[in-house]
């Protein structure tokens, strides 16, 4: 760890990217695991920052009877941050991974509706998002579902469903939980093989060694898909840097992130000279491409 405060930049995330809007009230989604648990502790940290109105949910699934300790662990995340928890309660609902959700989500717009919040803000993060990506693509989906999740959609009315952390990893959230000295729960339904995300994440966990990086590199790829689906600027840019490479040829091995360099470059008016593989550089002129060189 270098610094003084290896997590800043994770603390920063809320803030600096701008999904969880200033001034929102939020019900935060909290099971009481690391991931929750790292979410509720930025929020309180960027609430005076964004002027956040906060509360903790805490949704019982009805599926173990171990529940009632992660709800002890939201509790006491609760009271450490000074923010209010709220628990609901599924007993009697259907057990199958898409019934539990819908009633979930139900539970969270129902508390939202209950404290006046208009956004629900969930933990799902980059390895969420790889598994949701390849559960779509399993199914045969189109563009849409390649996409994955959004950081934010509508949920129900005047209630928005949120993502921060789509673009962290896991291990990062638990790191921020033992760095804080903050309980989190452990839920072992996680490594039961008969549902059909545990089963994906069990094949990802055998991938990862012999693929680093593929988490981040599928969240991006969801990321690039939506943008291109919601005809954003940045798409529109991405398109733009791609088609001049490929006029001369440079397209090859042209990695992403060299690619987004001169993308923010363009998207600031700013202008500079980036190396995006070995031999070729593209030259930016008040946030228009001039040229491309080659060396």
């Amino acid at each position: 760890m270098r610094g003084a405060r290896p997590h800043a930049d994770l603390e920063q995330t809320i803030v600096r990217d701008g999904i969880v809007r200033a001034g929102e009230r939020c019900v935060v989604a909290c099971s009481g695991g690391a991931d929750s648990v790292a979410l509720a502790a930025l929020l309180a940290g960027a609430r005076a920052s964004l002027d956040l109105e906060l509360h903790l949910a805490c949704v019982h699934h009805g599926t173990r009877a171990s529940a009632w300790q992660d709800e002890c662990v939201v509790l006491r995340i609760g009271a450490a941050f000074g923010v209010p928890v709220r628990v609901a309660s599924l007993e009697g609902s259907a057990r199958d991974e898409a019934s539990l959700r819908d009633a979930r989500y139900a539970a969270l717009a129902a508390i939202a509706r209950e404290t006046g919040a208009n956004a629900i803000v969930t933990a799902h993060h980059r390895e969420d998002q790889c598994e949701t990506v390849l559960l779509a693509l399993f199914r045969g989906a189109g563009p849409d579902g390649l996409a994955g999740m959004s950081p934010r959609r509508p949920l129900a009315e005047g209630v928005e469903l949120v993502r921060p952390l789509l673009h962290r990893g896991s291990e990062e959230l638990r790191a921020y939980c033992h760095a804080h000295g903050l309980p989190y729960a452990v839920d072992p339904t996680n490594a039961e093989p008969e549902p059909r995300r545990n089963a994906v994440r069990a094949a990802l966990d055998a991938l990862r060694p012999l693929f680093p990086g593929l988490d981040a590199a599928v969240a991006r790829s969801a990321e690039i898909v939506g943008a291109e689906l919601g005809a954003s600027d940045r798409a529109r840019l991405r398109r733009q840097v791609r088609a001049a490479l490929a006029d001369q040829e440079g397209l090859r091995d042209v990695d992403f992130a060299h690619v987004e360099a001169v993308v923010h470059a363009l998207e600031r008016g700013a202008s500079g000279r980036f190396h995006v593989r070995s031999g070729l550089n593209v030259v930016v002129e008040r946030g228009e491409i001039a040229r491309i060189d080659r060396e």
